[in-house]
C-alpha cells in the first residue's frame, strides 16, 4: 500500500483510458514559488493594508531581503508600496492588489489540489 493509503496507483485498465486533466503543477504561479514572495503574498492578502515592519518581522526576514522580493511583486503588480510620512518618519504599508490576490488563490489552489493528488 503507498503512504496515502491507496493501493491502485498506476495507468487505467487496458481499453479504459481516462481522459487526462491537466495537472495542477501548470497552474502554480512561476514568481509565488519563492518562498518569501509567496509568505509577504499570503500576509498581504489576509489584510486591507500591512506594515513594512510587521511583514520583515513576522516572516524573519531582513529589511534588504523583503525589499528586493516586494519589488519583485510590485514589479507583477502583485502589490502596492506606499510610504506614508508619520511624524519625522515614513512608515511603508503594502496593499495586495486584486491581481495579486488572484495569482495567491491559483496559486494556493494548485498547491492543494498537488498535496491531495497525491
Amino acid at each position: 500500500m503507498s503512504p496515502t493509503g491507496r493501493s491502485d496507483i498506476g495507468p487505467p485498465a487496458a481499453g479504459g483510458h481516462a481522459e487526462q486533466q491537466p495537472h495542477p503543477r501548470h497552474d502554480l504561479d512561476t514568481l509565488l514559488l519563492h518562498g518569501v514572495r509567496f509568505s509577504i503574498l499570503a500576509v498581504a492578502v489576509s489584510a486591507e493594508k500591512v506594515a513594512f515592519a510587521y511583514v520583515r518581522d513576522a516572516l524573519q526576514v531582513s529589511d534588504s531581503v523583503l525589499s528586493k522580493q516586494l519589488t519583485a511583486l510590485a514589479e507583477a503588480g502583485y502589490v502596492r508600496i506606499d510610504k506614508v510620512a508619520e511624524g519625522r518618519h515614513a512608515r511603508t504599508w503594502l496593499h495586495a492588489t486584486e491581481q495579486g490576490r488572484a495569482a495567491f488563490r491559483r496559486h494556493r489552489a494548485a498547491l492543494v489540489a498537488i498535496a491531495d493528488d497525491s
